[in-house]
């Protein structure tokens, strides 16, 4: 019951630090909130303590968030900058661990090299959910925001990858050379790549089969779908490749083989509920797993430093931000050194890199904020080697990985909003003259579709078809069609057009719902019938809502 209970609680503060971070008077980024959440939890007048196995936490959390980040991430743009994404998420990394691992071993004499390169792993993940809380949607350039959202991906999946060599190598369990070492991580990624496609194509064959055998029932679909990362995963790590990897194929395989599209519309949108939902909640678990962690991670650093002579607790302290600063100054040399390659070796086809001003390249390195893959990848660090001992120094990897988390995001604050201060986000107007292109060219599709069924219509001899009716209903649709072709020569027309039209919707709808209640409390329909009719209302409302916004 005590676990029942703490999950109960956990899942409720996730919930409320939502709210707590829209009434709170100054803007803090929602994973703070969900942090100070958690140590609250932790204070001795609650005393809320979690005790969880490192294994199953990276089984429970790493899948299903590393699967939605390869849900959301548009594959084409993700190709077109591939080379940007794989300078960041896979050489950067590797600089990372190594440059930031030996600085570590070198800052601070309680933790050994092995350990040290574990840590720098682990550091080397950026968080774009985290990044969306500090700044918003839609504040940072799309130019920059694509790249940043391909590089966390990636980044998640080679960083974790290089904590698993880190530790099987002190745990004994690895012999390490660069050429095995190699060989060892080419043949574990790409076999993790190709394990997550080929799991994900399972998926789609046994989908169109339970189709067939359950009639579409699109929770039977949606409960195959959050198993798919979970399954994706353990079935690569028992093979011996990268399960973490295999977690990312599988999702953004799923949105590129058309298998969510071709699924039912029922599924569709639940599934997408779902998802929303599962992300929400399991980012907000991690970041207050974090905050249940400080009370006792400064108490063992405190009685650590009490006890060992060589461990001073402000030096931990202060390593925090040194190392924070090393990450960052990497980072942007990195990014400065991949803008002077692409000025000067690829003129024909320069990165994007190449047209970043100082502005852009701070605000990029300044976005590489660490957040929950960095915590669930710490906190799965293994308590004990297989000898029994303890793991080299793992409370102070958590101790400083869990304070670049906190500091990474405190800068974040102050710093991104200043750089970004008169720098255009998303181009609203842009996007709206978008969306009119594309929903003329939608109807103007439609428009031929719809002139050929009244032909064929007309043309059926064989059925009695009431011409003047088919004439009338034709019109209206394609009336109706005809506006957004019509409108996108006159956009500022157009959208108040559209506007108009939405408000007498939205009126004539909510008009629509209170009467179907009233009509069930006077028993002339049945609940059944209530029930059904508010979803198809619901589901048109919802439409309208994205719309307006």
């Amino acid at each position: 019951m005590e676990i029942f209970f703490t999950i109960l609680i956990l899942t409720l503060m996730v919930s409320l630090s939502g709210v707590a971070a829209r009434i709170i008077p100054f803007q803090i980024p929602l994973p703070l909130v969900q942090i100070l959440l958690g140590a609250l939890l932790a204070w001795p007048t609650f005393g809320l303590h979690v005790d969880f196995d490192p294994e199953l936490f990276l089984v429970l959390f790493i899948p299903p968030l590393l699967f939605a980040d390869g849900l959301k991430t548009p594959t084409s743009e993700f190709l077109h900058h591939g080379r940007e994404i794989i300078g960041l998420a896979l050489v950067l990394v590797l600089i990372t661990v190594v440059g930031i691992g030996y600085l570590i071993y070198w800052l601070v004499p309680g933790i050994p090299l092995l350990p040290a390169f574990a840590l720098a792993a682990v550091l080397s993940p950026t968080d774009a959910v985290a990044l969306s809380g500090i700044v918003g949607e839609g504040r940072i350039p799309k130019k920059i925001m694509s790249i940043l959202q391909g590089e966390a991906l990636m980044n998640d999946a080679s960083g974790l990858v290089s904590l698993k060599f880190a530790v099987a190598v002190t745990m004994g369990t690895m012999v390490f050379t660069v050429s095995g070492a190699s060989l060892e991580f080419a043949k574990v990624a790409v076999g993790g790549l190709l394990a997550g496609i080929a799991i994900c194509w399972l998926y789609g064959r046994s989908l169109r089969l339970f189709n067939r055998w359950s009639g579409d029932d699109p929770a039977t679909q949606t409960v195959l779908l959050l198993l798919l990362p979970f399954a994706s995963y353990l079935i690569a790590e028992h093979i011996g490749v990268s399960g973490i990897l295999a977690a990312v194929a599988a999702g953004m395989t799923i949105t590129r083989s058309g298998i969510i599209r071709q699924a039912p519309l029922a599924m569709r949108l639940r599934a997408n509920s779902v998802w929303q939902m599962l992300e929400f909640v399991f980012n907000g678990m991690v970041f207050l797993m974090l905050g249940l962690q400080l009370p006792d991670i400064l108490q063992i650093s405190i009685s650590e430093a009490e006890v060992d002579p060589n461990v001073d607790l402000w030096m931990l302290v202060l390593s925090v931000v040194l190392v924070y600063a090393a990450l960052m100054v990497v980072r942007f040399a990195w990014l400065w050194t991949m803008r002077l390659i692409s000025q000067r070796l690829l003129r024909r086809h320069p990165m994007e890199f190449s047209n970043y001003s100082l502005r852009e390249l701070l605000i990029a390195s300044f976005a590489g904020v660490r957040g929950a893959i960095t915590l669930a990848g710490v906190l799965s660090i293994p308590l004990f080697l297989t000898t029994g001992n303890a793991f080299p120094a793992r409370y102070e990897l958590v101790f400083i990985a869990t304070g670049v988390i906190l500091f990474s995001l405190l800068i974040g604050v102050v710093v991104l909003p200043l750089l970004l201060r008169g720098v255009e986000g998303i181009d609203k107007s842009a996007y709206r003259r978008e969306m009119q292109m594309a929903r003329a060219a939608m109807a103007g599709t439609a428009i031929e579709s719809l002139y050929k069924m009244a032909e064929r219509l007309m043309a059926d001899t064989e059925e009695n078809i009431d011409r003047e009716l088919v004439q009338e209903v034709s019109a209206r649709v394609i009336g109706h069609m005809r506006r957004w072709v019509d409108g996108n020569d006159d956009l500022e027309r157009a959208l108040y057009t559209e506007n108009l039209e939405r408000r007498f919707r939205l009126t004539a709808l909510r008009a629509e719902r209170g009467e179907l209640y009233h009509l069930r409390a006077t028993q002339k329909i049945s609940n059944e019938t209530m029930t059904k009719m508010l979803h198809d209302l619901d589901l048109l409302e919802t439409l309208l809502i994205e719309k307006e916004e």
